[in-house]
């Protein structure tokens, strides 16, 4: 039976959400790993951490490596950040040539070294896809402070390319977890199939608020189940 779970990942595995009130992140207290350690009674080591690239992830990974043997799975989620541009850089030099934090043959690199080292140590790795983004309002987010003309110079004015490119390393990790024979768990549909998906996001445009960790709680509660079952028959 499936009785525990490490998690492995950024600030959206984290529970992060923004305060828009206060204008500060928080740590949301009903967060899909807090609900689904809740609800499926089942232990959830969550070291997931604000800001981390696969990079970090593996750094994280190797300083946890002799505690992943005892979780029958560890759930990683990366991509959010390493698509992600240093944009005040590009705001103060456009036609400078800019790259990710993570490039995407890169990023394919060390996650897949990471699905390796998780089955080194011990555990099953499973990848989860990336919740959906708002373009415009991430956009008007990171902009606050920064040159606007220039991010939309090398943007070419179309601010939706921040939609197209993160969905590009979201289906690397799709193509990752074929590649790997890694179960893969899509939460990203289900935010797409509601018209309304930006309603659970934030208002930074990036991180799912409550409504969205309820939704992504229940995906996980289902794979969870199904699991469970197959561990039995």
């Amino acid at each position: 039976m499936l009785n525990s779970i490490c998690i492995l990942g950024d600030s959206v595995a984290k529970g992060v959400v923004l305060n828009s009130d206060a204008g500060r992140y928080a740590l949301l207290k009903d967060s899909f790993a807090n609900r689904i350690a809740s609800e499926k009674n089942i232990v959830v080591k969550n070291l997931s951490r604000f800001g981390s690239t696969v990079s970090k992830g593996l750094e994280m990974l190797d300083r946890h490596r002799s505690e992943l043997k005892n979780y029958d799975h560890v759930v990683l989620e990366f991509g959010g950040n390493d698509c992600d541009y240093k944009w005040p850089e590009i705001a103060a030099d456009p036609a400078a040539e800019h790259q990710p934090n993570t490039a995407p043959s890169l990023f394919m690199e060390q996650y897949a070294e990471m699905i390796r080292e998780v089955r080194n140590a011990g555990s099953r790795p499973v990848l989860l896809s990336l919740p959906p983004i708002d373009a415009p309002r991430y956009f008007a987010w990171f902009s606050r402070k920064i040159s606007k003309e220039g991010l939309l110079a090398w943007l070419h004015n179309d601010v939706e390319h921040i939609y197209r490119w993160h969905e590009m390393y979201n289906l690397e990790v799709a193509r990752l977890a074929g590649q790997m024979n890694v179960p893969l768990v899509d939460i990203t549909s289900p935010f797409l199939k509601r018209r309304d998906y930006r309603s659970m996001i934030c208002s930074d445009g990036i991180h799912p608020n409550a409504q969205g960790h309820e939704l992504i709680s229940r995906v996980l509660s289902g794979e969870i189940s199904r699991y469970r079952k197959a561990y039995a028959s």
